[in-house]
């Protein structure tokens, strides 16, 4: 289960997902989208909100999970909602991190409320 993983030290050169890990992953984190940006594959998804506070607030709480475990989104916050991508920059796409960091990023969410 991906909640229950922690992220691993990634270098150039680590391998990518597979379209077989994609494929397993994938339905873990149901509400994310597989994007691609300049070529590089990337998982995105948007969180709603009711106020700009309660998105700055989820924000911090990404934020705060990705120095835990060390991997870092893009977050685009704005009122309403927070844009959440993750990607590994080291090897200009998908690592098995960035679908640990989206299923944290949604138990983050479901804590809110």
């Amino acid at each position: 289960m991906l909640l229950e993983e922690r992220c691993e030290a990634c270098v150039p050169g680590a391998p990518r997902v597979t379209p077989e890990e994609q494929a397993e992953l994938e339905p873990q984190i149901p509400e994310w989208s597989r994007i691609e940006v300049k070529g590089e594959p990337r998982l995105r998804r948007t969180y709603r909100f009711e106020s700009y506070e309660a998105a700055l607030a989820f924000t911090q709480k990404i934020g705060e999970l990705a120095i835990a475990e060390d991997h870092h989104p893009t977050i685009l916050t704005q009122w309403g909602k927070v844009t959440v991508t993750w990607w590994t920059h080291a090897i200009n796409g998908l690592h098995r991190n960035d679908y640990i960091m989206a299923a944290k990023s949604d138990a983050a969410f479901a804590r809110t409320g």
